[in-house]
């Protein structure tokens, strides 16, 4: 009767059927099905799946997952009462389509099981609190702004301002560690997810990593749908006993889809025509994140916000803002003077990082914010031109130094020990020694691996000053010229001498 087996098994199994009596774009209008579900998975007779995203008293609206148009008059069937999605060990290291599908090359994927892709966040009674340092490799992150285990952090900014770069440096920085790391790209461009692949594949991270892609040009049913299959994903290692990080890049594009979700359905708009239930998308996304009292494992959460113009008072960063433990908010005019990463020093926070840190590490962050403080204060000083106070020169010198160290390229990933040993020594130059940056970046790497709590970190960041202080050039030496010798007077004339 049917000529596709799958759907005539499912019909033979008693499922409720409809047929589709209207389409625009990806949203289409079913009749029939039943007593349905929202979130209910549908199957069409041409082997596309739709989600039911509302059901009214005589038609069933459906997202349709696939690019492709489906037809008025296509038949429909219930798949499933709830939106699954394959989960398991099988996917570190692969790279998948919101539906399930490897798009990497190598063969089919073996699930363990499928879990819901719409779960409910764990309550506060299944939580642990958050205790445990999570390296970024970055140092401007680490030492000013530190993470922890579990943590849910914003990374917000303008256009190429190398967010994309840090969350790449974070996945990097988990080499070793037994964390796992799932990306989420949503929306994205393919030269975009080709290069996230290809960085890393190169660098060997995408053993422990997986990668679920959403491009521009797949429906935008699975750009909505994209991170909450990530988080399913994530939650089963997570729950299973592994660290982990998921980033969801970005959320900006999220929210686009969502918002034109939204008024396809006729859903009344808000502030900057999003939705009213903006923000409880993002709110029982992001809550999915933090560390489980069972196992003590945790799953930290870093959501990507693009935010145009550097507007983070706009309603989505806002949003955003209000839901994570702190942000880190790249600069565009940061950028532009050279600091890499361009991490606004003045914007960022990070509310719960400061638990992970040593005391011996809280006091050199607190230094920190002290001196860039006095710095910024100092150079705005400085714009005008006048003649500045010896500790206002002081302040402007060390602050420079400090950036100065703080410079990493997008390649480079820099461990605790160094960053602790780099800065200790900068401070310690107080603006008034002259060293080779450089060589304090090389000497710290060669001695970072050694380092303990127990070792003598004064005596060290003192051995380290000496070593790649910059001696003043001396003066050359002074010339010293003698009198010039007067002329003999010249012999008197033989006929004038008596």
């Amino acid at each position: 009767m049917f000529d596709n087996p799958k759907f005539a098994k499912l019909v033979a199994d008693g499922r409720a059927t409809g047929e589709v009596v209207g389409v625009d774009r990806f949203l289409v209008t079913v009749q029939g099905l039943g007593n349905v579900a929202v979130n209910a998975l549908i199957y069409f007779d041409n082997g596309h799946q739709g989600l039911v995203r509302e059901v009214r008293s005589e038609t069933v609206m459906i997202l349709n997952m696939s690019a492709e148009t489906i037809g008025i008059g296509t038949l429909a069937v219930i798949e499933a009462e709830e939106l699954v999605t394959g989960v398991g060990e099988a996917v570190l290291g692969r790279v998948l389509s919101v539906t399930g599908q490897p798009l990497d090359g190598k063969g089919p994927i073996t699930f363990s099981r499928y879990d819901p892709v719409f779960k409910v966040a764990p309550g506060i009674i299944e939580r642990k609190q958050l205790t445990d340092p999570l390296p970024t490799g970055v140092g401007i992150a680490d030492q000013l702004f530190p993470l922890v285990k579990g943590q849910r952090i914003a990374v917000l900014g303008d256009n190429k301002t190398g967010k994309s770069a840090f969350t790449m440096q974070l996945t990097l920085a988990q080499a070793g560690t037994g964390r796992f790391v799932v990306h989420v790209l949503i929306a994205k461009r393919k030269s975009d997810v080709d290069r996230l692949i290809a960085k890393l594949n190169e660098t060997g991270a995408i053993k422990y990593c997986v990668v679920i892609v959403a491009s521009v040009f797949d429906s935008l049913t699975q750009s909505y749908l994209a991170p909450y299959i990530g988080a399913s994903i994530a939650e089963y290692l997570w729950h299973g006993g592994q660290d982990g990080i998921i980033v969801y890049d970005d959320l900006s594009n999220h929210a686009k889809v969502y918002r034109e979700l939204s008024l396809l359905l006729k859903v009344s708009p808000g502030r900057a025509s999003y939705p009213g239930d903006m923000f409880y998308a993002h709110s029982s996304l992001l809550e999915r994140a933090g560390r489980l009292a069972k196992n003590g494992a945790s799953l930290a959460s870093i959501p990507v916000v693009l935010t145009p113009n550097n507007d983070i008072t706009a309603p989505l960063p806002t949003s955003i803002m209000s839901i994570t433990d702190g942000q880190l908010i790249f600069d565009t005019e940061a950028f532009r003077a050279g600091i890499r990463p361009a991490v606004s020093v003045g914007l960022s926070v990070s509310r719960v990082g400061g638990v992970g840190q040593t005391k011996r590490q809280k006091k050199l962050t607190a230094s920190l914010f002290k001196k860039l403080a006095a710095y910024r204060q100092a150079a705005e000083f400085s714009h005008f031109g006048s003649e500045l106070a010896v500790e206002s020169r002081a302040d402007l010198e060390l602050g420079k130094k400090i950036y100065e160290a703080l410079k990493q390229p997008p390649d480079v990933i820099m461990t605790s020990n160094e960053q602790d040993l780099i800065l200790g020594t900068v401070m310690k130059t107080e603006g008034k020694i002259s060293i080779n940056i450089d060589s304090l970046k090389r000497k710290s790497k060669e001695l970072g691996p050694t380092m303990t709590p127990d070792s003598d970190w004064e005596g060290i960041v003192a051995k380290l000053l000496a070593e790649v202080t910059v001696q003043a050039a001396a003066p050359p030496p002074a010339v010293v010229q003698s009198a010039p010798t007067p002329p003999a007077p010249a012999a008197a004339p033989a006929e004038a001498v008596k």
